[in-house]
C-alpha cells in the first residue's frame, strides 16, 4: 500500500494543502493571536513535518529543527481548547480546498493526525516544567487506519 504522503500528492500536494491552512489561520480571529503575523518559514515547515510524518523525506527532523525544536515553539503560547477545535476545523476544510483525497481511510488518518498533533500542541502549550510535557519526543510517523488494511 502507498504512504499516506505519496496517497497526499507528495511534497506538491502537502504543499498546496498547508499553504491554504495557513493562509485561513493566519486570517481566523479565534488562531490568529497564536501565529501573530505569521512566519514566512512556517509552510515549508509544516509541509515537511506533515510530509515526515506521512512516510516522507525526514527534512523535518534533518534540517529544520526537528521535534525538539517544535516543542520549544509551542511552550508558553497556552493554546485553548477552542483554538484547538478551530485549528482542526480549518485544516480539514484546507484539505478539501486543496484537492487532497477524499476516500475515507485518507481522510481518517488526516484526521486522527491532526486530532493527535494539536492534543500534544495544547499540552505543551500550557507546560511550566519539562516534565508536563507530553512525553513524544520525536516525529511521529501515521500510517493507514487499521480499518484500510
Amino acid at each position: 500500500m502507498e504512504s499516506l504522503y505519496d496517497h497526499a500528492g507528495g511534497h506538491d500536494g502537502l504543499h498546496r494543502f498547508v499553504d491554504i491552512f495557513y493562509a485561513d489561520v493566519l486570517s481566523d480571529p479565534l488562531l490568529q493571536p497564536l501565529f501573530g503575523a505569521g512566519r514566512p518559514e512556517h509552510v515549508a515547515h509544516l509541509t515537511a513535518f506533515t510530509a515526515e510524518t506521512f512516510g516522507g523525506p525526514d527534512t523535518f527532523s534533518r534540517d529544520m529543527g526537528g521535534f525538539l525544536g517544535l516543542i520549544d515553539v509551542h511552550r508558553g503560547l497556552r493554546i485553548t481548547e477552542p483554538q484547538r477545535r478551530r485549528f482542526v476545523e480549518l485544516y480539514m476544510a484546507a484539505a478539501d480546498r486543496a484537492g487532497l483525497p477524499d476516500d475515507a481511510p485518507f481522510r481518517e488518518a488526516l484526521r486522527s493526525h491532526v486530532e493527535f498533533g494539536t492534543q500534544v500542541a495544547v499540552q505543551n502549550s500550557h507546560a511550566e516544567t519539562d516534565d508536563q510535557l507530553h512525553p513524544l519526543r520525536e516525529v511521529p510517523h501515521w500510517d493507514w487506519p487499521a480499518s484500510a488494511e
